[in-house]
């Protein structure tokens, strides 16, 4: 039997480039390789979200546009939506039950969350609790792996350590302690050379027609020592270098470096290498997104039935969960 992978996106807000390169495209990779679960998590992005429902719905849309434009396969991995399947708030419930407060408020995103976003009152339960859900999540269906990057496997910890808990004490091995697969996720730049992130509004998504893509990376800060086109530079504080990094070939990245060092090349060169290479990894999805977007209700029903599959999954579980506990059922 393969290997089981769970992973899921918080529909938050659209999907960008950095999604796309950190976690979407390995995704379809891993998808012949393991049994595969992935999700939108709208429950998730309810905790710091809750005043905005209408987001939510219109996040979890794009989500599953883009999980399937990207090359998600239904016929190979378990494709569903969150809030479809009961069973994770089912689980959440009795696990909150016997999760330590300490452990949730010693959790690193917990406090950097509540320190960069102003804007909105996450002193609610549902905040603090992030981490059960997201146990839950992972332990509903006893998965072995979780890609992580090596940054994040402090926050898979808190899942192992709740199934540890649990089996400890309800006297059990039933619960799975899921292992990080770990993956390459490369930092991506965004157009002003912080990392590309939906909260800093400096994300090429993929849902931008490609001129709006195009005039975001034209118009991406360089390096600012070169005020003029006879001015060397330093590509590697140079975000778009970054990019060439990971969508150029090391001709073009030699390319690139040569001429910036040398003054023999501009940005604008620069950037129109750049899009030419981004343009052949996004241009199939663009296509295929606006295939998918001409039936919506075709690619809901996509979500129920995967949802149903992996509802009877976690059924299962929740069935060994209370055998367990002992309880009648």
């Amino acid at each position: 039997m393969k290997k089981r992978v769970l992973s899921g996106m918080q529909a938050s807000g659209r999907l960008h480039l950095g999604n796309l390169v950190g976690a979407l495209a390995n995704w379809v990779r891993i998808q012949d390789q393991y049994e595969c679960f992935y999700f939108v998590a709208d429950w998730h992005a309810l905790t710091s979200g809750y005043a905005e429902p209408g987001l939510i719905k219109e996040s979890a849309m794009d989500l599953l546009v883009n999980f399937m434009a990207a090359g998600l396969d239904p016929e190979k991995a378990t494709i569903f939506i969150q809030s479809m399947t009961p069973e994770h708030t089912e689980l959440h419930l009795i696990l909150s039950m016997i999760t330590p407060l300490g452990w949730l408020e010693r959790v690193p995103t917990y406090k950097e969350k509540r320190e960069e976003i102003k804007d909105k009152d996450l002193s609610t339960y549902g905040f603090l609790g992030y981490p059960v859900l997201q146990s839950a999540d992972i332990l509903i269906y006893r998965a072995d792996y979780v890609p992580v990057g090596v940054d994040q496997l402090p926050h898979l910890e808190i899942t192992r350590e709740i199934a540890r808990r649990f089996n400890s004490l309800y006297n059990t091995e039933f619960m799975v302690e899921p292992d990080g697969l770990l993956t390459e996720f490369p930092k991506v730049p965004g157009v002003d050379g912080r990392k590309m992130s939906k909260s800093y509004g400096n994300a090429i998504y993929l849902s931008d027609p490609p001129d709006v893509a195009e005039t975001k990376i034209r118009t991406m800060m360089t390096d600012p020592a070169r005020k003029r086109r006879t001015d060397v530079g330093n590509p590697e504080i140079c975000p778009v270098y970054h990019l060439h990094k990971i969508f150029s070939s090391q001709d073009e990245k030699d390319w690139v470096v040569k001429g910036c060092t040398t003054a023999g090349i501009g940005c604008i060169e620069c950037k129109k290498v750049l899009f030419k290479n981004i343009k052949t990894v996004l241009e199939p999805i663009w296509e295929k997104r606006q295939e998918l977007l001409k039936n919506p209700s075709s690619l809901l029903e996509m979500a129920r039935e995967g949802s149903r599959k992996a509802s009877a999954a976690a059924r299962e579980t929740l069935d060994g969960i209370k055998d367990a506990l002992g309880w009648i059922r």
